[in-house]
């Protein structure tokens, strides 16, 4: 139970930094803030992927990682419809990571603050493939992908 109020604190004060998030889109980890990692218009719907390593994270917030978290990397996904311009906060999204030795890791998204995020494991480096499924209060089913790389 303990554990479990820790990794929901910490999730909960990961997803403030990705509200506002930055426009460089190189794709690959520099240990700088928040960077949006991936742009992609889908069926509508603006999908914008930022990543940011835990570490970074809860030192900007002035916080210590907590103890036993293996997670170094936090997802978070921001949708927003092209017509209206407004943000897409209901809905699903899953996302499945191949990792460089071409094993996986695959998470359902939480809905937090405007954006949808999960933390994974990019300890190794090398090109991640990130492959992401949303289903928004639409009822479309979209598909996203891209190759994030850590150094």
């Amino acid at each position: 139970m303990k554990k479990n109020i820790t990794l929901f604190a910490a999730l909960f004060a990961l997803s403030f930094p990705f509200a506002v998030s930055a426009a460089d889109h190189s794709g690959h980890d520099t240990g700088h803030k928040s960077m949006a990692a991936h742009e992609e218009v889908v069926d509508g719907i603006k999908a914008t992927f930022n990543v940011q390593t835990m570490a970074d994270a809860m030192k900007e917030m002035g916080m210590e990682m907590p103890k036993g978290v293996k997670e170094t990397h936090h997802i978070a996904i921001n949708f927003k419809d092209v017509k209206s311009g407004k943000v897409v906060t209901e809905g699903a999204a899953t996302i499945k990571v191949q990792n460089p030795d071409k094993s996986s890791q695959t998470k359902e998204l939480v809905g937090m603050h405007g954006h949808f995020g999960a933390d994974f494991d990019f300890s190794k480096a090398g090109k991640y493939g990130i492959m992401c499924k949303f289903q928004l209060k639409d009822g479309k089913t979209r598909q996203a992908k891209f190759w994030y790389q850590v150094k």
